[in-house]
């Protein structure tokens, strides 16, 4: 019982400390921004993060939220602009959520992005290291190569296609998305139109009912291949051969029409069963100086521009000779491993995913590759036979984890294994940072290059170099 009393004592004790109060304005200035993008300020100390503020501007805010560490507010008016502050060419950016720095001048946002690195890096490395500047793009718009539109029902029943608000599974009408290819929306517009115009249910999320879920395109950006996706809740879909000879007739370069299954009560975009209604079920690509094959179910770079560059500084900083034996952990459908195969003697690259070893597999054997070997397993215990059993040694590890990051085990695998230089691409600063942490005792932080993959947006890539400490 006393716990219970205690807590609302604390409680008490932090409403009466309380320097900041709910839906009370205050004028704030702006000391920095997050790694979101949000605007922080400081309030006799204490913290508020207000959503599309700049670093120093002086603004009117309102309280919308009060915990006991920090505030959130939102802008009433902005009474010092920055310079860095431009007005935004889309009029949805701040409802989906997508585009979290659409308000701010490209070249401020990367600078933005290196001083949330160098952030994490302060806060949590033994070596202060300086973050290198981001790597940002010549023209950061509609370089997305994949595009996931949802279909719906709107609050008054009608069909709609668009985008999910921040944090909702609310469809939000969109006319133009700055980050997607025109051409990704054309189709999607296209085959909505033909939907409505035939009377072809949509689904429902709330009911489970309805039939066409999702339109989702990728587009080779060298090649101009392009594939649609067509998600439904069922087996058939009415007038589907009249749909896929009008799309055909309509976009030349469309390559592959598929029927995607999925029945499930899910977020997860696509099923597991793919029907092939015109091609032969994949596009290609070209990333530097390879071909790769792309499959509905394929994960390939969303941004092949940054993609490339980003591999580029990956495999220099590698700095690999022919006698080099090379890991390519987490390798995906192989992209960066046949980047490293030019160099090394030999390349594994391991992938949980089995589906993504057969690609990487395949796009070795189009791109006459025949120093890679790619094996499908748990990262954990395939690194475990090759180095323990089978006695295979890397000089050098390539990673390129999921956003959670590397866990202890992986962590000590490396650790014991300690190659010469290791090699970490990230997509996410955060546990990036965590992850050298526990390796810097024995490994030297070289370099961090952040890279900007997705412009606008709160996310950024990182590669990360370690060399071995006493290397000769």
């Amino acid at each position: 019982m006393w716990k219970g009393e205690f807590r609302i004592i604390l409680q008490l004790y932090e409403e009466m400390n309380m320097q900041v109060e709910k839906n009370k304005e205050y004028i704030v200035d702006i000391i920095d921004n997050g790694f979101q993008g949000e605007g922080i300020a400081k309030i006799d100390g204490f913290t508020i993060f207000i959503p599309n503020a700049i670093k120093g501007e002086k603004i009117k805010i309102l309280i919308v939220k009060v915990l006991s560490s920090h505030a959130f507010g939102k802008i009433i008016e902005i009474i010092k602009p920055s310079d860095y502050r431009e007005e935004s060419d889309c009029t949805t950016y701040k409802r989906c959520g997508g585009c979290s720095l659409r308000h701010i001048k490209y070249n401020a946002t990367l600078k933005i992005k290196q001083n949330a690195v160098q952030s994490l890096v302060n806060k949590t490395l033994e070596n202060k290291l300086k973050v290198e500047e981001t790597l940002g793009m010549d023209k950061p718009y509609h370089y997305r190569n994949k595009a996931q539109y949802p279909i719906g029902l709107n609050k008054e029943g009608k069909p709609v296609i668009g985008v999910f608000a921040n944090r909702t599974h609310e469809i939000i009408p969109i006319e133009t998305c700055y980050i997607q290819n025109k051409q990704s929306e054309e189709i999607a517009k296209y085959i909505f139109n033909f939907l409505v115009n035939h009377k072809i249910k949509v689904y429902d999320e709330k009911s489970g009912k309805g039939l066409v879920r999702h339109i989702v395109t990728k587009i080779g950006i060298k090649t101009n291949e392009v594939m649609c996706i067509i998600v439904i809740n069922g087996n058939e879909l009415p007038y589907e051969d009249i749909l896929v000879n009008e799309l055909t007739h309509k976009f030349e370069n469309l390559k592959s029409i598929i029927k995607n299954i999925n029945t499930k009560n899910t977020n997860v975009i696509l099923g597991n069963e793919n029907i092939n209604l015109y091609g032969n079920g994949y596009i290609k690509d070209i990333l530097g100086d390879f071909i790769f094959k792309i499959s509905p179910m394929s994960f390939y770079q969303v941004n092949p521009v940054q993609a490339e560059k980003l591999y580029n500084i990956g495999v220099e900083l590698a700095d690999i000779n022919k006698n080099d034996i090379v890991f390519d952990l987490y390798c995906g459908i192989g992209t960066i491993s046949l980047f490293m195969s030019k160099f090394a003697k030999e390349v594994y690259g391991v992938e949980i995913v089995d589906e993504a070893i057969v690609a990487a597999k395949e796009n070795a054997c189009i791109n006459n590759v025949t120093n890679t070997k790619f094996i499908a397993g748990d990262v954990e215990k395939v690194l475990d036979d090759l180095v323990n059993v089978k006695k295979i040694i890397p000089d050098i590890i390539m990673l390129d984890p999921p956003r959670r990051g590397l866990d202890n085990t992986s962590i000590e695998n490396i650790r014991k294994v300690s190659p010469k230089k290791v090699v970490y691409i990230s997509c996410n600063p955060a546990t990036l940072v965590r992850d050298l942490a526990k390796l810097e005792d024995i490994y030297n932080i070289k370099s961090i290059k952040p890279v900007d993959m997705f412009p606008f947006t709160s996310s950024v890539e990182c590669c990360a170099v370690l060399e071995l400490r006493n290397c000769k």
